[in-house]
């Protein structure tokens, strides 16, 4: 017995020794301005040390532009939008059987380690964290395994590029917490940097710019130190090494944007020499393959070996089973924070179509947590149509176009909207068929108001109702497309269907049309008492913008007092925006925001995630604050 045990040890001991680490560094809030990117101005020698021993990926994109539901899709395999976590801190469940792919490997023997994200955007993430993690704090490190021959997988989140230090904390702090630690020879000159075409070249703009540049220079030196402790414990020949971050960075116009200056991302992958079979190059070498979030996790599960679960819908571009290269990658943005939109995104190689489905709100709406930092305001003070070039004036303007579409090869800061051109008809046609097919093969439920939502997964996730066919998602998508595109009486006669959702979409599309008829008013205020609040707060959001105001603040109000804090975060956000016309709010907001600071008190930092109404209730009260800081005449 004794023999056999050992040699089972043994057997043990081999496979264990025969499989690679690995790690995964990710930068928070980075687009690729790296040196080994071609970018001139930026200080980075390890990562571009990095480069010349990796494989470095020019196409490699985000699912989303914001962190928690690109984290959803990264520990899935999944599209958030088929999950039901596409709106940021959202609190869906996940059914329970995917608790993240690290627990695949954990059970394989790998030990797992993240530091130190984890903001995965469901609302059962505490189990995700206990399944996948060994250990999951700020220190989580593959040195704390017990066994120094046990394999790993370890995750390294670096929050020194991320949008709280480039641009939202006072700059007297990132002068102290990030600037200090860099050498003289790092720190970037504000009347050097270069200024990107849609922003204003203002000194204060130049100075966030550099900053930015900073911050990466920090996380440069920390990419350097983990690299460093891998060669210290020996491992680095056994340990293949991505390097990527989690979406475009976090400067206006980036962060949010389905634009590939919010979308594009690095990803450095090295293969040590024993490894390199498994690599697509050589050391140093390029590829223009088109690689999206959803395939990192069956990317890991193919090089190590590990069978794919069914369902992950991402496809391994790594691994003795890699699949064949993409066509398409796809992208999403939707609720962030207090700030609601949807908007889809479809990229080639070489082009990029975004269909904005409220194109009534534009690319630089009024956001809490960014309007912290000066460059924000900077944007707003500047922002007047005679005092902008049209690149400028794309982002900074109050409306988006229906469709855009950019040739990401002769036109990469996506400043000439090419969806009106005779020549690109073809190429519009194909990227928006490729758009409506995704969101209708992978069951787009983002289409679902999140109140209508949270009806809906009651008992069943999201997921589980999508995937089954429970949930018809068609007639929603197809009344979502008439946005911008239908006549007057068609979305009026969606206003009548027995779908909320339809009615939903009905009243959206009233809101961008210029005027209306009486008969069409009318069915907008009989929708005021409709049984569903989001057709009844976007009936009166569209009746105020028609002329209504005061009969439509004051049905907001009503809902501004729902128990429900999904409904409150809708009406409070409208309201906001509606402003002066909505003066007879300032006492229900005042209350609304008493309530919010009760259930999450107001000294929390943004950035912890916690459970429940906590983080809605945050959002409202960015709402609240900001409506009622319009007419706040103190000095």
């Amino acid at each position: 017995m004794r023999i056999f045990l050992s040699l089972l040890g043994l057997c043990v001991g081999l496979q264990a020794a025969d499989r690679p680490n690995i790690l995964w560094i990710t930068a928070e809030d980075m687009s690729p301005v790296l040196g080994c990117y071609g970018d001139k101005f930026a200080v980075t020698p390890n990562i571009d040390r990095l480069a010349k021993e990796s494989v470095r990926y020019t196409n490699a994109f985000a699912s989303a532009p914001v962190c928690s539901p690109s984290r959803s899709c990264l520990i899935t395999g999944c599209y958030p939008t088929s999950l039901s976590t596409q709106q940021m801190r959202s609190g869906f469940a996940i059914p329970k059987s995917m608790r993240g792919f690290p627990a695949l490997l954990r059970a394989q023997g790998f030990y797992t380690s993240n530091n130190v994200k984890t903001d995965y955007n469901t609302g059962n993430y505490a189990d995700i964290i206990k399944a996948s993690w060994n250990e999951s704090s700020a220190t989580a490190h593959w040195r704390k395994r017990g066994d120094k021959a046990q394999p790993f997988f370890s995750v390294f989140n670096l929050m020194t590029s991320h949008q709280s230090r480039s641009m939202v904390w006072p700059y007297a702090r990132f002068k102290k917490e990030v600037q200090s630690t860099l050498p003289p020879g790092a720190i970037h000159d504000p009347a050097k940097v270069p200024v990107p075409l849609y922003y204003p070249d203002t000194p204060l703009i130049r100075r966030e710019l550099a900053r930015f540049y900073d911050c990466v220079s920090a996380m440069d030196l920390q990419v350097g130190a983990i690299l460093k402790q891998l060669e210290e414990d020996g491992l680095a020949e056994n340990t293949i090494v991505f390097f990527y971050s989690d979406h475009g960075n976090g400067m206006p116009r980036h962060k949010r944007a389905l634009l590939d200056s919010g979308m594009h991302v690095p990803l450095l992958i090295r293969f040590p020499k024993k490894w390199q079979h498994l690599a697509p190059g050589k050391p140093g070498s390029t590829t223009d393959r088109l690689v999206s979030f959803v395939d990192y996790a069956p990317t890991v599960l193919n090089l190590l070996g590990q069978p794919i679960p069914k369902a992950m819908q991402g496809e391994p571009f790594l691994g003795p089973d890699a699949a064949a290269p993409r066509r398409y990658v796809y992208g999403h943005r939707d609720r962030v924070d207090e700030v609601r939109d949807l908007s889809r995104s479809v990229r080639d190689r070489r082009y990029l179509y975004i269909r904005n489905y409220m194109p009534h709100l534009g690319y630089n709406q009024p956001t809490a947590w960014p309007d912290n930092g000066e460059i924000r305001h900077e944007f707003y003070r500047l922002a007047k149509r005679e005092k902008m070039t049209d690149a400028q004036w794309h982002y900074a303007g109050p409306t988006r176009p229906i469709e855009e579409l950019y040739d990401c090869q002769t036109d990469p800061q996506n400043l000439k909207n090419l969806a009106g051109s005779k020549a690109h008809q073809k190429i519009l046609k194909r990227l928006r068929n490729a758009h409506r097919k995704h969101i209708r093969d992978t069951v787009d439920l983002g289409f679902l108001p999140e109140s209508e939502a949270w009806e809906m997964f009651d008992q069943k996730t999201g997921w589980e109702l999508g995937q089954s066919g429970q949930v018809k998602m068609g007639a929603i998508h197809r009344a979502a497309a008439q946005v911008g595109t239908a006549d007057e009486a068609t979305l009026a006669q969606n206003l009548t269907s027995k779908n909320a959702s339809i009615r939903y979409w009905a009243a959206l599309g009233l809101v961008h049309r210029n005027a209306l008829k009486i008969e069409t008013k009318q069915l907008l205020r009989k929708a005021l008492t409709d049984e569903s609040p989001a057709v009844r707060i976007e009936a009166a959001n569209t009746l105020a913008h028609h002329g209504d105001s005061a009969r439509a603040a004051q049905a907001l109000i009503k809902d501004l007092a729902h128990e429900n804090l999904i409904i409150v975060t809708h009406a409070a956000r409208t309201i906001e925006l509606l402003g002066e016309k909505a003066l007879n709010a300032k006492a229900p907001m005042a209350a609304a925001l008493k309530r919010a600071e009760t259930i999450r008190p107001p000294n929390t930092p943004a950035t912890v995630v916690l459970p429940g109404d906590k983080d809605l209730a945050m959002f409202v009260a960015f709402s609240c604050r900001a409506f009622l800081s319009k007419f706040d005449t103190s000095d």
